[in-house]
């Protein structure tokens, strides 16, 4: 099955972006790929940096921006992963991907469970932990264990959606460098991040979509210089090995995904059956002391 994600920068307005992503997504979608992958907040500027109530209207369009993505996927007749800002009622929001199948219906959706609250990623002001679980999406390219961002760092979430049938596992994510962070530390940031993600395919013997955005945001409210988003898209089999790696730019990343490799490398790896689940108890606290 041939695959696509989308790197993009922000294009200064939501319009001028979504317009280059439908392009994009046109464009991959005449090159054969049945499964497209958008990045984290796809729509609008990283707007997490700081705290201001302003941003809370950009969810305000989330069931038009639902119909609108899939239109979009029933044009191109692709399976769509897209993640969006949800507003389920007046104070309560959820960072949500949202996936729809070839006819534009809505396959299924994900709300962001791990929320960070970081300098530049100050996401807990904007979202509530999601509560849908780790439940793969079932669309027609297979079983979808879509997460998000921050989920990226946790195993937990990675087994989980593994357990439940997950046949790949899906990371739209929005990180990058502060300008100001040596190049010994961005390096150690972006290698660490791509290790934890192809381990997340090891121990799970499943591939990895991994799609980032590129471009440097400023912060808006003048507290931090801003955020370069480090780009490095990639999709990786279920052993880790790199398929298909992005740079620094904007970039349509093409692989194609072997149901046959994975099946293969469990049969030889068969991490799953020799979990002994009797003695992992102590997982449900939050430190053992």
């Amino acid at each position: 099955m041939k695959i696509a994600l989308i790197q993009k920068r922000y294009a200064s307005s939501k319009k001028r972006t979504v317009k280059k992503t439908v392009k994009d997504i046109s464009i991959a979608a005449k090159a054969g790929a049945k499964l497209i992958v958008l990045q984290e907040l796809h729509q609008n500027e990283y707007f997490c940096q700081s705290e201001d109530v302003k941003f809370f209207d950009y969810a305000s369009s989330w069931e038009k921006d639902i119909v609108f993505w899939g239109e979009v996927a029933q044009e191109n007749a692709i399976v769509l992963v897209t993640s969006l800002f949800e507003r389920r009622a007046a104070g309560l929001y959820h960072n949500t991907a949202v996936v729809f199948e070839t006819d534009g219906t809505v396959a299924g959706k994900y709300r962001k469970m791990h929320i960070p609250d970081d300098p530049g990623f100050y996401e807990k002001f904007y979202f509530s932990p999601g509560d849908l679980g780790f439940e793969p999406i079932e669309t027609s390219v297979g079983k979808l264990g879509v997460l998000i961002c921050w989920d990226q760092w946790y195993p937990e979430a990675a087994r989980l959606m593994t357990l439940r049938g997950a046949e790949i596992l899906i990371y739209p994510t929005a990180i990058g460098w502060f300008d100001e962070d040596s190049k010994k530390e961005k390096k150690r940031q972006l290698d660490a991040w791509i290790t934890i993600q192809r381990s997340h395919a090891i121990a799970n013997g499943i591939p990895v979509l991994s799609c980032n955005r590129v471009g440097f945001e400023k912060d808006s409210s003048g507290v931090l210089d801003g955020i370069r988003f480090w780009g490095n898209s990639f999709v990786c089999d279920a052993q880790g090995e790199m398929i298909a790696h992005a740079g620094k730019k904007e970039t349509i990343l093409y692989a194609t995904l072997d149901r046959k490799r994975t099946k293969e490398v469990r049969d030889i790896w068969p991490f799953l059956r020799d979990r002994r689940i009797e003695s992992y108890q102590d997982l449900l606290k939050r430190y053992c002391d």
